[in-house]
């Protein structure tokens, strides 16, 4: 059976180095370590930017090679050898002056290019507004792949009315080494939810889970998360912690009984778009109450795996009556499904498939003096 070469990849990203207010950085940081894993070799380029360089919690990741440019021009003047020679180039959503940049990496880039968007249904915002902040409408045939957050139907979107030639999803991911139970763990509360405030998502959480609390008096309940305005009146039962760094994600989740999804507005009318604390949550074994969005049934099976609910009545339905071993095997099932679907690992398996795909057969394999050097 012929081996699969090493790939040399080249990925222009936000950020890997800070995972300061975005969260790209972590996303990256699995993705590549993977691919390491996998035997590739990559390089990351990274925009060098004030608000990153004084938070940069992981300078210099092991897993890669790293490199922090000033300028378009600098980009150019020190990379264009690496990104013309690389077998695959990556540019990611937001990348600043990512029009230009991704311009010059298509007419540089001499292997695959893909565009990678963590941020989908934002971007399929900003086009539909001639917003072309990151991404030009006349960019997206040209990447030989688009891969994004989000599946289902903005899929078929991007290749039917944007003309890419290849749309395929790589949804986010976690990190089974940071993700898992902690059987001794006291339950603190019977619901909380993990999320920085917006606009569209406080009605939703008023309505499933707060008006929950307010109902059920006897019930323990938490908000964690920034920018939460001074005039939420909380309920007296509902803890509200302001920063939960993400180091104490982990010990949050598994304090509780149940946790609570809600999914913001953007990506509820995409669908197929599951956000990381979905598979960080399920990988605790915590069981997970969401908000109902189409798709979510082909990541989780309703009632087996999740619980969907449509008002505070159903979430209290879930919290006061379903049996304590119902709620563990609930927690265990999508556990399980995360373990075998959603990990860094299988994220970095899937990019490598969609690379070879599209590579000639000839680059992509070891001949026989390949396999004997690399194996000596």
């Amino acid at each position: 059976m012929s081996q699969i070469k090493p790939l040399n990849i080249v990925i222009l990203g936000l950020s890997i180095t800070s995972s300061w207010g975005n969260g790209h950085a972590t996303t990256f940081r699995g993705l590549v370590r993977e691919l390491r894993n996998r035997g590739h070799h990559i390089l990351f380029l990274e925009r060098d930017v004030p608000w990153y360089a004084s938070h940069r919690d992981l300078p210099n990741p092991e897993y890669c090679q790293t490199e922090l440019y000033q300028s378009l021009d600098d980009l150019q003047a020190r990379f264009t050898e690496q990104v013309r020679d690389a077998d695959f180039v990556m540019v990611g959503s937001y990348v600043p002056e990512g029009v230009a940049v991704g311009e010059w990496a298509i007419n540089t880039a001499q292997g695959v290019t893909g565009f990678y968007d963590i941020d989908t249904p934002v971007t399929l915002a900003k086009l539909a507004r001639e917003d072309y902040e990151y991404l030009h409408p006349r960019l997206i045939p040209m990447y030989d792949l688009y891969l994004s957050f989000t599946g289902g139907p903005t899929l078929e979107k991007l290749e039917k009315e944007f003309g890419s030639p290849m749309a395929r999803p790589l949804y986010c991911s976690f990190d089974p080494e940071l993700y898992f139970p902690e059987p001794n763990e006291e339950k603190v509360w019977d619901l909380g939810y993990l999320g920085t405030y917006s606009d569209d998502r406080q009605p939703p959480l008023e309505k499933l889970m707060l008006d929950a609390a307010r109902q059920w008096e006897l019930g323990s309940f938490v908000v964690a998360g920034p920018q939460y305005p001074d005039t939420i009146q909380w309920p007296e039962n509902c803890e509200y912690i302001h920063h939960l760094p993400p180091a104490e994600h982990r010990q949050f989740y598994n304090r509780q009984r149940f946790t609570q999804n809600i999914t913001r507005a953007d990506m509820i009318k995409a669908g197929y778009s599951p956000s990381v604390r979905l598979f960080e949550a399920a990988a605790c074994g915590t069981p997970i109450i969401s908000d109902y969005w189409d798709g979510l049934d082909e990541i989780f099976e309703f009632g087996k795996e999740i619980l969907v609910s449509y008002s505070a009545e159903d979430t209290l339905s879930f919290l006061i009556d379903l049996p304590e071993e119902e709620r563990l095997a609930i927690g265990e099932r999508a556990r399980q499904k995360v373990l075998t679907q959603h990990t860094a690992a299988h994220r970095a398996q899937e990019l490598e498939s969609y690379v070879l795909g599209v590579l000639p057969s000839e680059s992509s394999v070891l001949s026989a003096e390949e396999e004997v050097e690399l194996g000596s």
